[in-house]
């Protein structure tokens, strides 16, 4: 395994970034299709707007998670996995052709994330073959750490991050390195892609890969420690699939983090920013950016009161779902066109705090009767009658129970940040 993961035994300093991974300029990609038709777990060339996949709380401390998927009108909510007493399954990603779903599960006795992947209709799931073997770790694999995982547009890579080494104690347990992996969807043909932490121990902490449509660039989210430059900042990069034009793409000021998603042709990059303090404040907001870092603009109102979660594209690039959760509210998935007009709330499902959507092409499964319900004049009534998108009672109920207040948090509002190790970062926006 040493030999799969380049430089993964490297002691600080003994590789420089700059001997690695040398910048170069990349252009601003033009518009383009998406993934070549005909290949395996690729997506067609004709967009359709599928299911909406989520993670959900299903006990009311907030302690377990679980991916949910829900319809494009945010009904029909789904429970997709099954997560053991107190794990968090999270950060769920669909597979380009909407056959599958990548995310990684939270072991509650450890507090380490290893990743999985399950089938869109809930069968199938199973752990992805983690990168170390713990029954006779050494130094490379201490406190290992693999969360976040994205297909390639080509379904036959996946783009992840991976944290190990030892926790500094003095500085919130931050673990040692983090930085960005691909490999294959079944756990083989790994690589290191970038070494920002290669040579800065302890400095930050790489998170949510995110590919561009053609396949040749990722983002992903760097924030740094509380001993990195600049202490506790949080920024976009942008980097080449080969490991070469490493770059930031937003500026620390704007503290940009979670997943920053491409749209469809490639011409913006969608992201959400979070304001520095206390964890669940709210006044961030909702941004796009050009790829070549210029024409930054807010998609959502500022300042605002408003807590906003991560954000996603729809395949057809028309709409975008995203969290947000009101001054003293649960959040829940609303929708908006690409410029930020036409907002409709999704979800009516503040209690399972629903967030981190991404919005794939699998097929809407038709709705099944109801055998115990009796039938009413609401009952009867189309999906499109529901009060602003939001979800029936049948499908709300069908999520599990209802989550309430996280252990330790204040009511109010979504816990943002768990900034809990080993892993570098347990980010939950």
């Amino acid at each position: 395994m040493g030999a799969l993961i380049t430089g993964c035994g490297a002691e600080p300093g003994e590789i420089p970034l700059s001997e690695i991974r040398p910048e170069s300029p990349t252009a601003t990609p033009q518009p383009t299709q998406s993934a070549t038709p005909g290949v395996v777990g690729a997506a067609n060339a004709e967009a359709h707007n599928g299911l909406i996949v989520s993670r959900a709380y299903t006990d009311t401390t907030r302690t377990t998670s679980a991916i949910v998927t829900v319809g494009p009108d945010g009904t029909g909510q789904r429970q997709i996995t099954q997560p053991p007493e107190r794990a968090r399954d999270d950060r769920p990603d669909w597979s380009p052709d909407g056959s599958a779903i990548a995310f990684d599960r939270t072991d509650p006795r450890t507090g380490a994330a290893r990743l999985w992947t399950v089938s869109a209709t809930g069968d199938n799931a199973h752990q992805i073959s983690q990168l170390c073997d713990t029954a006779s770790a050494g130094a490379d694999c201490a406190n290992e750490d693999e969360r976040a995982p994205a297909f390639s547009p080509d379904g036959k890579q996946l783009a992840f991050s991976r944290s190990w080494g030892a926790l500094d104690q003095a500085h919130g347990n931050q673990v040692q390195y983090s930085d960005l992996y691909l490999m294959s969807p079944d756990g083989t043909n790994v690589q290191r892609l970038t070494f920002l932490t290669n040579d800065k121990p302890y400095s930050g902490a790489v998170g949510n890969p995110s590919w561009s449509p053609d396949g040749k660039q990722l983002t992903f989210e760097y924030r740094t420690s509380a001993t990195g430059q600049p202490a506790n900042g949080r920024a976009i990069y942008v980097v080449g699939v080969d490991g070469t034009g490493l770059r930031q793409l937003t500026p620390w000021e704007l503290r940009a983090g979670d997943r920053a998603v491409w749209s469809p042709d490639g011409t913006q990059i969608l992201f959400t920013t979070y304001p520095a303090g206390a964890d669940n404040a709210p006044g961030g907001g909702i941004y796009t950016v050009h790829p070549d870092g210029t024409a930054i603009g807010a998609l959502t109102p500022a300042p605002s009161t408003t807590f906003y979660g991560g954000a996603a594209y729809a395949p057809d690039g028309k709409s975008i779902v995203f969290t947000q959760a009101p001054a003293g509210s649960g959040p829940d998935l609303y929708s908006m066109r690409p410029d930020g007009t036409g907002v409709t709330k999704l979800t009516n499902s503040a209690d399972k705090w629903l967030s981190r959507p991404a919005w794939g092409t699998a097929a809407v499964p038709a709705p099944t009767a109801q055998p115990s319900e009796t039938p009413s004049a609401s009952a009867s009534a189309p999906a499109s009658a529901a009060p602003s998108g939001g979800a029936s009672a049948a499908a709300s109920a069908s999520a599990g129970p209802t989550p309430a207040q996280a252990q330790g948090q204040g009511q109010g509002q979504p816990k943002t940040d768990d900034n809990q190790q080993p892993g570098g970062e347990n980010d939950d926006n």
